[in-house]
């Protein structure tokens, strides 16, 4: 159950700034306000992890650049659809940096690796797949729905399927990877 824990956290984090952008939008209606909020935790979240001289990954780093410029992109023009498409641009970034084998691994415990590497290897691709669906998912709602039913539905969609996936992944995993252990 620390896997799972510890997984679901640095999935967690990884969403933050997003996660407290659509909450803060949903909240308040205030699109300025959420961006603001926005990039604001997702900058602070770089900094703690300067301050703890702890690693900051590829996709730390181009998240928080384009948390900053669509951000800063809407609140000079006023116009939403900046950060209603942002998400579709790191959706494409991220599925692309998924293709890359091993990526996964950093979420994993060391006995998973051992038990189920293939399964590692194969859930990375799954992982693009859900990126790709859900960039062409966001164009849509992003260019069909004022920004509030937008943050709506893409914060159920973005936080349901990445969960839902999750969970599967993280069963199959278990299972299989107990059964080539030869564990009960």
């Amino acid at each position: 159950m620390n896997h799972l824990r510890r997984s679901a956290l640095l999935l967690a984090s990884d969403l933050a700034a997003t996660l407290v952008f659509l909450a803060v939008l949903l909240v308040t209606r205030n699109l300025m306000l959420a961006v603001a909020i926005g990039v604001g935790l997702g900058v602070a979240q770089i900094v703690w992890l300067l301050l703890r001289c702890k690693p900051i990954d590829a996709m730390q780093w181009l998240s928080i650049g384009l948390v900053v410029l669509a951000g800063a992109a809407t609140m000079l023009t006023d116009d939403a659809r900046f950060v209603m498409l942002k998400p579709s641009v790191i959706y494409c970034v991220v599925g692309t940096f998924m293709l890359r084998p091993g990526w996964i691994n950093r979420y994993l415990p060391p006995i998973a690796l051992q038990a189920v590497p293939d399964l590692a290897y194969a859930f990375g691709f799954v992982w693009a797949g859900l990126m790709y669906a859900s960039a062409a998912l966001n164009v849509v709602l992003a260019l069909s729905l004022d920004p509030i039913a937008w943050s709506l539905a893409i914060s159920i969609w973005g936080v349901a399927s990445k969960v839902a996936l999750f969970l599967v992944q993280f069963a199959t995993m278990r299972t299989i990877g107990r059964r080539r252990l030869g564990v009960a």
